[in-house]
């Protein structure tokens, strides 16, 4: 169905129906068996000159080239032009990172006849936010975002990320039982921000966050960015939170989609107003809600800062399925973690105390550090087990040493090239 059409009046679902829906649809229980990755990529001009904006026409002769690549990733553009790569389901990691790493190569071949490169930052930190894909969707998301302040346009514009895609686990207890990952994920996910933020700057100027991206997010609304309460089985909890979250749009099958405020989707199905919602609506809302840790049939989890460097996104994503998918690392992980939740306290990620400081300190803050490096230590240990070659493991391993054991995070990287001595020619903050 296209963005501007509507579904039929046979199509409309009561309360119940949704919730059943929920529960049916966002957690499918059994056997971790595959993996996944979501890659998104700023698209600039090479160095010296990063920050210089480009002209639509040839942002759009770029894409036009790269759809007609033979990728086995979906390849989609972001609202503010970034690129994003995202895998097929794959049956191991090995099989993820090489299938992902083929369609890297071939993009950036395809870009650097346009005369562009790809980038990892969780922020963009060269240009402000500019959109350039002017549809109902995003026309939409924007003029709801924009109620709660600026953040809603850098988080569509000028953010990016690695996402990682685990399955929702067993349905019985136990170290990869679904119950279990999901509050892994949940606790784990601070370590997660922290270890990897790579996006203390946006727009040309440092921002005092080591994810900056990660703070983008909590600043929007936070019934559209929150995850549930974790005090509830994860089914039950989702189908509520889905209700309860504000509905960015109701589509039209022409003009402009109507942006109500503050109207929940429970609400839409008691009242019908101001049409009845069908299944379609439903499925839509589903994509408008955007919490670190989003179920669709599999955990999507989508707290990682994108990475710098050709191939840093492998680390995120061999630590992080190492750390659900292996039975030994998973249990390791969720005693690192576990006392944790005490400083989250009983706000839901990101908006509480403990993703917060995550975001601001990244591995500076001692509880979060000696977490990263029992969690990185088990996954070490774990990636061989699953089969993993030696490029990644030596890429994990020089991550871990690099940042996790000395309490840094790639964001200190930038930090210091930006306050390093200025050399006898001058220097540049944009670079």
């Amino acid at each position: 169905m296209s963005e501007g059409d509507c579904t039929a009046p046979g199509d409309l679902v009561t309360e119940a129906e949704v919730e059943a829906l929920v529960r049916g649809i966002c957690f499918k229980t059994g056997p971790p068996r595959t993996v996944g990755v979501e890659l998104e990529w700023f698209v600039h001009e090479p160095r010296p000159t990063p920050w210089a904006p480009l002209r639509p026409e040839r942002l759009d002769a770029a894409y036009v080239a790269l759809r007609a690549l033979p990728l086995s990733s979906a390849l989609t553009v972001e609202p503010g032009g970034q690129l994003e790569l995202s895998s097929l389901p794959a049956a191991t990691l090995t099989e993820c990172v090489s299938a992902m790493t083929a369609d890297l190569t071939a993009v950036r071949t395809a870009l650097s006849r346009h005369g562009l490169v790809l980038s990892g930052h969780g922020t963009d930190p060269w240009r402000p936010p500019r959109r350039v894909l002017h549809q109902p969707r995003y026309d939409a998301l924007e003029a709801s975002l924009d109620r709660a302040g600026p953040a809603g346009r850098s988080m569509m514009c000028s953010s990016a990320s690695v996402q990682v895609c685990l399955d929702a686990g067993h349905e019985e207890p136990g170290p990869l039982g679904h119950g279990r990952r999901w509050l892994l994920a949940h606790l784990l996910g601070a370590v997660l921000v922290a270890a990897f933020a790579n996006s203390p700057m946006l727009g040309g100027r440092p921002t005092g966050w080591r994810s900056t991206r990660q703070v983008l997010w909590e600043r929007i609304d936070s019934g559209r960015s929150g995850a549930p309460p974790l005090d509830a089985e994860p089914r039950t909890a989702w189908a509520r939170h889905v209700l309860d979250a504000p509905v960015m749009c109701v589509r039209t099958p022409s003009g402009p989609w109507q942006v109500p405020d503050g109207l929940t989707f429970r609400e839409w199905v008691r009242t019908g107003a101001p049409r009845p919602p069908t299944r379609s609506d439903l499925d839509y809302h589903l994509t408008t809600l955007f919490p670190p840790v989003r179920p669709r049939g599999h955990l999507e989890l989508r707290m990682i800062d994108a990475q710098p460097g050709d191939d840093g996104w492998l680390v995120p994503l061999a630590v992080t399925t190492a750390l659900f998918d292996d039975p030994e690392a998973a249990e390791t992980a969720y005693r690192a973690v576990k006392p944790l939740a005490e400083r989250a306290g009983p706000l839901p990620a990101p908006h509480n105390a403990l993703w917060r400081e995550a975001a601001r300190a990244g591995l500076t803050d001692p509880e979060l550090r000696e977490a990263a490096t029992v969690c990185f230590t088990a996954a070490l240990d774990a990636l061989p087990r699953l089969g993993a070659g030696p490029d990644v493991r030596r890429a994990v391993a020089d991550f871990t040493h690099r940042y996790v054991v000395r309490g840094r995070c790639p964001a200190d990287d930038v930090l210091d090239r930006l306050h390093a001595p200025e050399p006898a020619q001058g220097r540049t903050v944009r670079s």
